[in-house]
């Protein structure tokens, strides 16, 4: 594993030496790790049926429904967010049952293969990549098929940087059971599951919550249990039942072995999150994506998606014309020690993407703009080094925040 490398630095009059890089991890997951909770990862294994772990594991799930401002049961398994968004349909659907997804993007499409899999009958609204929803046309398309029991939405679609209208979602999807992916929004991305009314929200551990991939979690309204109740489909590992059970004891429990030291480190994230503040991290996460977006201008390159406030989690910027996006990625990483992250599917190569939700700062985002100015200019891009810099720094001197 590459923490920091070595790279050949040519001058002009030929000659070279070498400088070292630190390793910076800019991709939009997994994302990096604070040193409290990488150390936590380290402590000795504990059994997970003790009343050390059960302390552990409570103050973890009265955390995690802050973090996702709900009331309603929070469910944590050993699993990425695939798996608990693969359990959401073991748990709330029978074969046959008809839902709606919306696609804009390669993980709403990953909602859709799904879906698909275990028998449901999915009528696929489809965007264009970067095109946010239409929640006006998610209303007309449950109007027009009652017997749809759920509507599926990504807040963050991670393969585009753009995030959706998850609260105007909720409304139009009301008279149904609402699903959102959270996996890349949740922390990063405002997204109030109570307030707004959502039933079901999944999520991951590799991202905003800055802790290890390996567990998956998924919120679960009192309507959405009811449902639960009545669904066919088999289930066994993810049965919210087994979950609520287990829950249930004193000191709760999960109904399956737990993975003991991510639980551990999830404690010590959870706890930096809320002493930071839920609305700080909302508005850190907020800057962050703004100096990005002006960073990507002020180097003379084009956005991908909207230019907006909500796109907190991740930039995604259309490859200049000319330039080999793989490489450019490829030159970030290797020459500056940045690992950012190419497009996906059809958009390899054609767009790359910065990602900021997690343990992020300013000077991260900085680094980051200067290495693809650097970069940019070796592949004899017509780039002013320090323009995309300058851009991002007055973003951030603007709002006062010095670190």
């Amino acid at each position: 594993m590459a923490t920091m490398g070595h790279r050949v630095v040519r001058s002009k009059r030929g000659t070279s030496e070498t400088m070292m890089n630190k390793y910076r991890l800019m991709s939009p997951g997994p994302t990096p790790i604070p040193p409290e909770v990488s150390a936590a990862g380290a402590l000795p294994i504990i059994h997970h049926r003790t009343p050390e772990f059960g302390e552990v594991f409570t103050r973890v799930n009265e955390a995690l429904k802050r973090v996702f401002l709900t009331e309603n049961d929070v469910f944590t398994y050993a699993a990425s967010g695939t798996g608990a968004f693969e359990g959401a349909v073991q748990n709330l659907f029978s074969p046959g049952d008809k839902i709606l997804v919306v696609n804009n993007g390669n993980f709403g499409g990953r909602w859709v293969k799904v879906g698909k899999a275990f028998g449901l009958e999915v009528t696929e609204l489809k965007y264009d990549w970067g095109q946010k929803a239409d929640n006006d046309e998610v209303a007309e398309a449950l109007a027009n098929d009652p017997e749809i029991k759920a509507a599926v939405c990504v807040l963050s679609e991670t393969s585009t940087g753009t995030v959706n209208d998850i609260e105007g979602f909720a409304k139009a999807a009301s008279n149904v059971v609402t699903i959102v992916d959270a996996v890349s929004g949740l922390g990063a991305c405002e997204l109030r599951t109570d307030d707004w009314g959502i039933d079901v929200v999944v999520a991951g551990s590799q991202k905003a919550l800055m802790t290890p991939p390996g567990l998956g979690f998924v919120s679960v309204s009192e309507r959405a249990m009811r449902m639960h109740e009545e669904a066919k489909m088999p289930r066994f590992y993810f049965d919210w039942t087994a979950a609520k059970k287990a829950y249930a004891k004193d000191p709760a429990q999960t109904a399956w072995t737990p993975a003991v030291s991510l639980i551990i480190q999830l404690d010590v994230a959870l706890r930096q999150l809320l002493d930071e503040g839920v609305e700080n991290v909302f508005g850190r996460h907020v800057l962050l994506g703004r100096a990005s977006r002006e960073g990507i201008k002020g180097m003379g390159l084009s956005l991908f998606g909207p230019d907006e406030d909500l796109n907190s989690a991740v930039t995604a910027a259309w490859v200049p014309e000319g330039v080999d996006g793989k490489q450019l990625v490829r030159m970030i990483f290797r020459e500056h020690g940045i690992q950012i992250a190419g497009g996906q599917a059809d958009m390899a190569g054609r767009i790359f993407r910065i990602g900021h939700c997690g343990y992020f700062d300013a000077f991260d985002i900085i680094a980051t703009i200067a290495a693809t100015e650097l970069a940019l200019e070796s592949l004899d891009f017509p780039v002013e080094l320090g323009k995309g810099v300058g851009a991002a720094q007055r973003v951030f001197s603007k709002s006062g925040v010095t670190a």
